[in-house]
């Protein structure tokens, strides 16, 4: 494991693109710290972010994971080129040539995502704890590590994303297609959700088909967390409106993620296996 990880950091660190979007990737992560700096200020009204409540433990692990889950692109951009280079610089080839097989191949693409997801983790994960214990209201150590379950759907909602973009970069070769076809896809699938939940308003069924779809299964694992902050519960209960949602991070979501994960894998593979080099 450690010699394939090895040969895939030596490529990444000799493309300058995939340091500087790696670079830029957990810079954004660290912006999250920058949301606690934002205030409002015109006359009476005053509007500190941090003031709300959304550093404060549990719901940091909610909120942090939901926001550092939408910079996930970056590294999505990394793991395609990752791939489509391989093809283009003819350094596949040469891989199997020097001895390596086509299983220990895609292994050390699987391997370089499982480690980019866990990384992530770990940093959302220490950025988190540090905002929390400076901001947050409860410090005690059983709220503080509750509601963790949230670092594991992001690391699942990672490990499923970056499979994607492998399995988008080994179908295409092109790496700006292939996260083209992925912007596609997405499109295709967000829009025909809202055109059949217009058709279907009054009943759940979109939403039960839906859910095993790829981009919906992983919107699922971390459910947006605005609506749980007292401001604006109290302006929802003002305009009539009731905001009581499960978000809960479910087994069953964890699951179809990993079995679409599993499947771009198992698709990969068969494409390298199939493939004239």
């Amino acid at each position: 494991m450690l010699r394939l990880l090895n040969i895939e950091f030596i490529k990444l660190w000799n493309n300058k693109a995939s340091k500087v979007l790696i670079l830029a990737y957990f810079i954004l992560l660290s912006s999250i710290a920058l949301i606690s700096a934002i205030k409002f200020d015109f006359g009476v009204f005053k509007f500190h972010l941090a003031d709300q409540g959304i550093f404060n433990f549990p719901y940091i692990w909610h909120f942090n994971t939901f926001v550092a889950g939408l910079m996930k692109f970056f590294l999505l951009i990394v793991i395609v080129s990752m791939v489509a280079n391989e093809y283009s610089n003819k350094t596949i080839k040469q891989n199997l040539i020097d001895g390596l097989s086509k299983k220990e191949w895609i292994l050390s693409k699987v391997y370089t995502v499982i480690v980019f997801a866990f990384i992530s983790t770990i940093f959302v994960f220490i950025i988190s704890l540090v905002l929390g214990l400076i901001f947050s209201s409860y410090t005690e150590a059983n709220i503080i590590f509750s509601d963790l379950e949230y670092l594991i759907a992001f690391f699942i909602k990672l490990f499923g994303f970056f499979c994607l973009g492998l399995f988008s970069g080994m179908l295409i070769k092109r790496s700006a297609f292939a996260i083209g076809a992925i912007i596609v896809y997405f499109a295709f699938e967000f829009i025909s959700y809202w055109v059949f939940k217009g058709f279907y308003r009054d009943t759940d069924i979109v939403d039960q088909v839906y859910q095993f779809l790829p981009f919906k299964a992983l919107w699922n694992l971390i459910d947006e967390p605005g609506s749980r902050l007292g401001a604006v519960k109290e302006l929802a209960s003002v305009a009539g409106q009731d905001l009581s949602y499960d978000y809960a991070v479910h087994w069953y979501e964890i699951a179809i993620v990993l079995g679409w994960s599993a499947l771009f894998i198992f698709f990969s593979y068969r494409l390298l296996l199939k493939r004239d080099l």
